[in-house]
Formats: structure tokens, sequence, C-alpha cells
């Protein structure tokens, strides 16, 4: 009987925790979520679609710029999965290593701009409590989740685009072969 009874306590105890964490981010990280979308949003109204449009049709004709900066606007402005469609931008061969500059940015940026990924928020903010916990800044640890993320889409970006370019070479010379 009384484990039936510790079984009753503990598993209604796990549904109050869930609420309480929920009511938690409803007062907390919901709101915070739809002001910065807002912001972004507003910020795209304000510069005007056709702009952000062209400039992110030059971003794609540079190699640093098609991993770095496009992958970053996406993730802002599109938050995911939407960041996938800045991809039509870029040339065909080019796609393959699009995508994994952007699904790879898109937990780095969380600690920033937690609304461009709520998926991944929760896998920050274990990781933050734990830094914080340690004596150190979430701040800082969000502004080098971002920079490193920077440097990663990048080297994978350029990686990505040699491999594929040589698979589809290799591809076409057997191909005629």
């Amino acid at each position: 009987m009384k484990y039936i009874e510790w079984f009753g306590k503990n598993f209604i105890g796990l549904f109050e925790a869930g609420g309480e964490q929920f009511t938690s981010f409803m007062t907390g990280i919901v709101p915070l979520l739809i002001v910065l979308l807002t912001f972004t949003y507003s910020v795209i109204a304000f510069i005007g679609e056709e702009r952000v449009d062209k400039a992110i049709r030059y971003c794609s004709k540079y190699m640093i710029l098609r991993y770095s900066v496009m992958p970053i606007l996406s993730v802002m402005m599109l938050t995911n999965p939407m960041a996938y469609t800045f991809g039509k931008f870029v040339k065909e061969e080019e796609k393959p290593a699009f995508y994994d500059s952007v699904v790879s940015f898109l937990h780095p940026v969380t600690g920033l701009f937690p609304y461009a990924n709520a998926g991944e928020l929760f896998v920050y903010l274990g990781i933050a409590n734990g830094v914080m916990k340690a004596g150190y800044s979430q701040s800082s640890l969000a502004v080098r989740y971002f920079l490193v993320g920077v440097v990663v889409i990048l080297m994978r970006g350029i990686v990505t685009e040699k491999l594929t370019k040589f698979l589809i070479a290799k591809e076409s010379k057997n191909a005629k072969a």
C-alpha cells in the first residue's frame, strides 16, 4: 500500500511540476519570443522585402557571404524551419552546403535570438543553467556560441560545397564512361 501511495503522490507531482514549468514559460519566455519575432518582422517591413531580397541575392554570389551572412539572416528573419527557403537564391550544386550551414546555425543562435529555433531553447537553457551554476555569465555563453557558430557554419559550408562539387564531377565523369 505504501508503494501505491508513493506512486500516486509522485505521479501527480510530475504533472504539477510540468504545469509550473508551463506557467513560467507563459509569463517569461513566450512574451519575449513574441516581441523578438515582432521586432524582426518590423525591421524587414521597414527595410522593405524587395531590398532584403536584393541583399540576399547579392550574398549568394560569394562563398564567404553565402555561408556566413545568408544563414545568419535566414535563421534570424525566417526562423526554423522557414530558414531553409533562402536556398532558392543559391545554385543547385550549392544547396546541400547552404542547408548544412543553416542547420548548423540553429543551435548557436538560440542564446541571443531564442525565437529563431524554439525547439533548441530547452537544450541551450539546460547548458546555460549549468554554466550559471559554475559561476559564469549566460550572456557571455550566448555571445561565444553565436561567434563560434558563425565560424563553424562558414567552415561547414565551404567544405560541403567542395565535397558536393567533387562528387558531382565524379558522377558526371562516371556517367560519360
